[in-house]
């Protein structure tokens, strides 16, 4: 069928162009109400309750998990490694697809994958399947690690976007400090394996809401290139070089022929896929988005976002269950203070940008707190006082709650909508980046410093003391309450120098995010969605078509009417 596009001509008269000319929407989509608004994304937020609680309800668990599936340092670290690992590699892919096809479908697909991969992990019977199946789960969480960000920047403009996110910030607390309890309480109860199976009732759930609440404007059509090469070729590169960070120095030398063949590999992999972006019509990471100075520094940022984010949180309950001797259950409470304060933050912050419209002091307000927490965290021994510990989580986790959110609303702010999902998934690739590499690199760290204490610790003592001593010398993850008192506080006092050393490998890396924040463009927030900007956009580009089809230029501002209009004039 053939539909007609009408343009003004240099006479003011209509001019008709050809069916070949793109056809756009009347009009972009109108706002929607704050009740329209609710019901849209209440299936997203319950989406993300499940995500995080299938993951915080596992993390205070993890040493008792490893210890009891027979595993190490490596184990524990790869466990959380493949997961990250995972969702890193697809992240990008995810978001790509979200500018190609139905972003709906995907974030049930997403929310699919991630809780079959949890109930998987309930059935492990080592730690080898354990990992096998977190790599199932990290798949899931890098589709809704991208896509519920894209989805609400559809829906909900980024001015506006600072309330609704106190709304999702407020239900992801909940999942956030609630996971740890009940993993503790199930996992002192009834078992750690139950664990795995608490958030597939909600999952169900959200599913069905989404299906049921979410209607998304409807996109321009697209033909639909998937650049598989460069996806490959980008998950290749990256986990070489992931993998040759998480197992160098243990598995193998640093300087040694497996470490030049996973370097070598994982340089020819990128360089690879750098020129396969640059010629393909639809690349998983368009460069072009470099060229944005508001991407490149976010990206910046949140490499060194993502080792404070992922580092402190799964290292916080080797600390608490090994070096203060907590039970998963009292692993938990104790680090409500670092949940408080990106919780808090995170609202705060986000109710007063769109109050006020403003942004940037908040980032770089986020981004010295965070600073200061690791700092502070890179203090800690096995017998520093709670109360420190405590202000010391609340300052780390106010830092990160102000930034990391709005490292994404600052880059969707300033991205052409027709790339939104590429962009949003692209800060969320390198956060994830970032985050999986420092938690290898943290990881084999805290690993050999441990052993090097713990060995130092031993010498010191008499022989009748070094009962049970066998199992640390192996490596393994050792279980507190089984351990004589001399050996149980050489451990402690091992993985707190130890975890304190970690938080501060992640300093350097902070001062590069608030350098990086500093020289972020300070542009307004913009008061249109993504879906009205599209239409907007796609409007635009159907009217240069229509122009360059009939011979027909636009005129420089300057010679516009008297009303300030610019009109167009016929080429020769």
């Amino acid at each position: 069928m053939c539909l007609w596009l009408t343009v003004i001509n240099y006479r003011g008269g209509p001019v008709t162009a050809t069916a070949s000319t793109p056809v756009v929407s009347d009009a972009a989509p109108a706002p929607m109400s704050r009740r329209a608004t609710l019901n849209a994304i209440s299936g997203l937020i319950l989406g993300m309750f499940v995500a995080i609680l299938s993951g915080t309800v596992v993390s205070t668990s993890l040493p008792r998990i490893i210890s009891d599936l027979g595993g190490d340092q490596s184990s524990y670290t790869w466990v959380v490694t493949a997961a990250l690992l995972a969702t890193t590699v697809t992240t990008p892919i995810w978001g790509k697809f979200a500018d190609l096809v139905n972003r709906k479908m995907l974030v049930q697909l997403a929310l699919g994958l991630f809780v079959l991969g949890s109930v998987l992990g309930g059935f492990a019977q080592d730690a080898s399947m354990l990992i096998g199946f977190r790599v199932i789960q990290g798949l899931g969480a890098g589709g809704l690690l991208a896509l519920v960000q894209i989805v609400i920047a559809d829906i909900i403009s980024p001015r506006e976007r600072g309330r609704w996110m106190g709304l999702i910030g407020s239900v992801m607390a909940v999942a956030t400090i609630g996971g740890p309890l009940i993993g503790g309480l199930v996992t002192d109860g009834i078992g750690w394996r139950a664990n795995f199976f608490i958030a597939l009732p909600f999952a169900i759930a959200a599913i069905a809401l989404i299906q049921a609440t979410l209607h998304l404007p409807d996109r321009p059509k697209r033909a639909i290139k998937v650049d598989y090469f460069g996806a490959v070729l980008i998950a290749t590169g990256v986990s070489l070089l992931l993998i040759w960070v998480t197992l160098g120095g243990s598995w193998f030398e640093w300087n040694s022929i497996e470490s030049f063949v996973m370097i070598g590999g994982a340089v020819l992999a990128l360089v690879a896929a750098v020129v396969v972006e640059l010629v393909v019509e639809e690349p998983i990471v368009p460069l072009s988005l470099f060229r944005n100075r508001t991407y490149a520094l976010s990206v910046v940022a949140s490499l060194s976002v993502g080792v404070a984010m992922f580092g402190t949180t799964i290292f916080l309950a080797q600390y608490m269950q090994l070096a203060r001797g907590a039970t998963p259950t009292e692993s938990g409470l104790l680090t409500i203070p670092l949940i408080v304060g990106q919780m808090g933050s995170s609202i705060a912050a986000g109710q007063l940008i769109s109050r006020y419209g403003r942004w940037k002091r908040y980032l770089v307000t986020g981004s010295v707190l965070a600073i200061a927490g690791l700092l502070l965290m890179s203090t800690l021994h096995y017998d520093t006082p709670y109360g420190f510990v405590a202000l010391f989580m609340f300052v780390l986790g106010a830092g990160l709650g102000m930034v990391m959110q709005n490292l994404v609303l600052v880059v969707q702010n300033d991205t052409p909508a027709a790339q939104l999902g590429a962009a949003s998934s692209g800060v969320a690739f390198f956060r994830s980046l970032g985050g999986t590499a420092g938690v290898a690199v943290m990881g084999a760290v805290l690993g050999t410093r441990v052993a090097d204490l713990v060995r130092e610790g031993l010498t010191g003592l008499a022989p009748e003391q070094l009962a049970g001593a066998q199992a640390l010398a192996d490596g393994g993850i050792p279980d507190l309450a089984e351990l004589p008192g001399p050996v149980r506080t050489v451990v402690e006092s091992a993985y707190g120098l130890g975890v304190a050393e970690v938080f501060l490998i992640a300093v350097p890396l902070a001062i590069v995010s608030l350098i990086a924040i500093c020289f972020l463009p300070n542009k307004p927030l913009q008061t249109v969605t993504a879906a009205q900007r599209l239409a907007e956009e796609a409007e635009e580009a159907a009217v240069e078509l229509a122009d360059a089809e009939l011979g027909v230029v636009a005129e420089d501002p300057r010679d516009a009417g008297h009303d300030g209009r610019a009109g167009r004039t016929p080429t020769a």
